[in-house]
């Protein structure tokens, strides 16, 4: 066969029946024993190599692609917690997933489509509102009467646990309304009941429509009581002999203005506990615990937990030597890089 037929020039110089390869211009021996010569209308050579060589340069090309993917940083963790129902946050201590959150708080507030609901052993609390910064939940309960309608005898009842962690606000007023008059907190606990911004009975059964109708069987306003959440936890609506209740919040800015524009609901108090949750949601992960144990876990995926922050570590806190490791990951990066250039353009 003529040798300028042939796809790439392959020309050689024989001498004593030995090959010698034309002289190479790098200054060092070219691990190849045919170094290929083309013209425009052929292969480049990376392509022909390729395709001569197809297993050796996937193999190549594989363990260098996971080479560079192993120094890029890796993806935000999916973790197995919610952070929204409907347009509430649910941020911690709270959480709507079993596991998630702190655990005193478990079991606490239960996402409807896009409602949010405060659970107590008496019903479920409508959650208007949480305000984080503030650490306050402001609930609304449907059951209750207020100014503009009267409803069914009701209590308000919290857990233990409840009662202690989450409280009704110090700014949260209680009003017991159409009293018996031998009603415990009219006599003996009667300490209870105070008047707040300038308040009265009168003008709450005056003021409100839904109360007028305790008005109009003696034409005189029955009593009523003003009072702090401790009173109706140890006391239900029948120890007290009080036919209704309502609450509202916000009370020391209801001075001078009437019960139809207070605002009707429960304020609850909370604190955060101190578990390290903080490092735990900068390493990218959620502060949740263990549903059995009930100890803290940093929880990383839906497949993975940690006892303190996920494996990447916390971004916002990189001590000495995180930033030598990330320097050293860095130049290995960097390295690699050159490598796979000079593979390109070389062989």
């Amino acid at each position: 066969m003529d040798p300028t037929s042939r796809p790439i020039s392959q020309k050689v110089t024989k001498i004593s029946g030995t090959v010698t390869p034309p002289r190479s211009p790098l200054p060092y021996p070219f691990p190849f024993h045919i170094i290929p010569t083309y013209t425009t209308t052929q292969s480049p050579p990376l392509l022909l190599n390729i395709m001569q060589h197809p297993l050796k340069h996937h193999l190549t090309l594989t363990l260098l692609a996971l080479i560079l993917l192993s120094h890029f940083p890796p993806a935000s963790p999916v973790t197995p917690c919610r952070t929204v129902c409907g347009t509430t946050a649910i941020n911690y201590p709270f959480s709507i997933d079993d596991g998630c959150g702190a655990p005193q708080y478990r079991s606490m507030l239960n996402c409807t489509g896009t409602e949010l609901f405060f659970m107590t052993t008496s019903g479920r609390y409508k959650v208007q509102s949480i305000d984080y910064n503030k650490q306050t939940m402001v609930v609304y309960d449907p059951a209750m009467s207020t100014c503009s309608i009267l409803q069914p005898h009701h209590d308000f009842v919290m857990t233990d646990v409840e009662s202690v962690v989450i409280p009704p606000s110090s700014d949260t007023v209680f009003a017991l309304l159409n009293c018996s008059i031998d009603s415990p907190v009219l006599n003996r606990y009667k300490n209870l009941c105070f008047n707040f911004s300038g308040h009265s009975c009168d003008e709450l059964y005056g003021g409100c429509n839904a109360f007028r109708v305790f008005r109009s069987f003696t034409n005189s306003s029955p009593p009523c009581c003003f009072t702090g959440y401790d009173t109706v936890k140890y006391m239900s609506m029948n120890i007290l002999d009080c036919s209704h209740y309502t609450s509202f919040i916000n009370v020391d800015g209801l001075k001078g203005i009437g019960p139809a524009d207070w605002v009707y609901g429960m304020k609850l108090s909370y604190a955060v506990p101190d578990t390290g949750c903080g490092r735990c949601t900068r390493s990218g992960g959620a502060c949740g615990y263990d549903t059995e144990a009930g100890v803290m876990m940093c929880l990383c995926s839906t497949s993975m937990n940690a006892t303190r922050e996920c494996a990447a570590g916390s971004n916002g806190d990189i001590g000495s030597g995180q930033k030598l490791a990330l320097r050293t990951k860095f130049h290995a990066f960097a390295l690699v890089v050159g490598a796979f250039i000079y593979f390109v353009i070389f062989i």
